[in-house]
């Protein structure tokens, strides 16, 4: 396992991440104790949590596992979330002082910590002003209740102006930002990595293998059935079967990847989790795993990002380019946003 610093700050966390969505619903608390477990032989020290995973239960179950396993506990960088519904009271959602107050201090609580290293805006909230997030955060920075923050779901200019704010109010800079990225993913690339590179903020992709997609498991025009998320659910949110099967692109992106796999002996998996860790301003990849043997094939991307050839790189990024239209993101459009030293356009 390599480590790289938690975006612009000075602490070290493993290239990949522990997602712990599935605790306490895919997972339950033996087997997430048992995934905890083998994360941690496996040098990865980041754990991602958030306060509505399970409706709190992911946390109370990473809780009792930190005070079951005091050693592991002093080298796990521990990261939740705060921003969606707890309640069905009108101030129990959003990013204002009043809701994050008491979200991150229950949080705290179902964890059994007095401090979080990292946390995260869930989502954008439209209707508190930036300003008043800011100075929560900073404030609980000073309280000593976290040790950094962060956004996840933040569009390019939504980072851009929370760094700027930030900025000029003289409060703690944001460190990382979460967004969906994967090789199906890719239209971040046009607003939001830009964004986060100006601002030396650090990515943590969820999502990394689309929703199971680019494991190899599915079968074009077989729907899926069984004991995973489409099997389960084939209408299940952005991963939904029908669409995705009929995209031509899917089936071109899993050929790159099963073909790359092959020759390197690894998983589907470990090459879309490989390919991501090549990516600029990635920073930890998020494994969301129901088991351990799921979590074990995911932590051999670690060595095999650097197998990959930059020729293997260059045909995922080829076979995977998202579609543009010909401005603003397209040829027409990125020639604007260029020029030559000297003479010419």
């Amino acid at each position: 396992m390599d480590y790289r610093t938690l975006g612009n700050s000075g602490a070290s966390v493993s290239e990949l991440t522990l997602g712990t969505m599935t605790f306490g619903a895919e997972a339950d608390e033996p087997t997430s104790h048992a995934i905890l477990d083998a994360f941690v032989a496996g040098g990865g020290t980041l754990v991602d949590t958030a306060d509505v995973y399970s409706a709190g239960t992911s946390e109370t179950i990473i809780g009792r596992w930190l005070a079951s396993h005091p050693t592991d506990a002093d080298q796990v960088v521990l990261a939740t979330k705060g921003r969606f519904p707890m309640g069905d009271g009108p101030n129990d959602v959003g990013l204002s002082r009043r809701h994050l107050a008491k979200a991150l201090d229950a949080s705290l609580t179902r964890l059994g910590v007095e401090h979080v290293d990292l946390y995260q805006m869930h989502a954008w909230d439209h209707l508190t002003p930036i300003d008043e997030t800011l100075r929560f955060l900073d404030d609980a920075i000073s309280a000593g209740k976290i040790g950094y923050y962060g956004f996840s779901n933040y569009l390019g200019w939504q980072v851009t102006k929370a760094v700027g704010r930030a900025e000029a109010l003289g409060f703690a800079p944001p460190v990382t930002l979460q967004p969906q990225y994967n090789l199906l993913v890719r239209d971040i690339e046009h607003e939001v990595v830009p964004a986060s590179l100006d601002a030396g903020i650090g990515l943590l992709p969820w999502s990394p293998l689309a929703g199971g997609w680019l494991s190899g498991k599915y079968v074009r025009d077989q729907a899926p059935t069984g004991a995973t998320r489409l099997g389960e659910d084939p209408k299940r949110g952005m991963e939904a079967w029908e669409a995705r099967n009929a995209d031509e692109r899917t089936w071109t992106v899993l050929d790159a990847v099963t073909s790359i796999a092959s020759a390197h002996d690894a998983s589907a998996s470990q090459v879309a989790l490989a390919w991501l860790l090549r990516q600029p301003a990635v920073t930890s990849v998020i494994l969301g795993a129901r088991s351990v043997e799921q979590l074990d094939d995911n932590l051999g991307s670690s060595d095999l990002a650097a197998a990959l050839t930059d020729d293997e790189v260059a045909r995922l990024t080829a076979a995977s380019a998202p579609r543009v239209d010909d401005y603003p993101y397209g040829t027409a459009g990125v020639a604007q946003r260029d020029r030559k030293i000297t003479g010419g356009r």
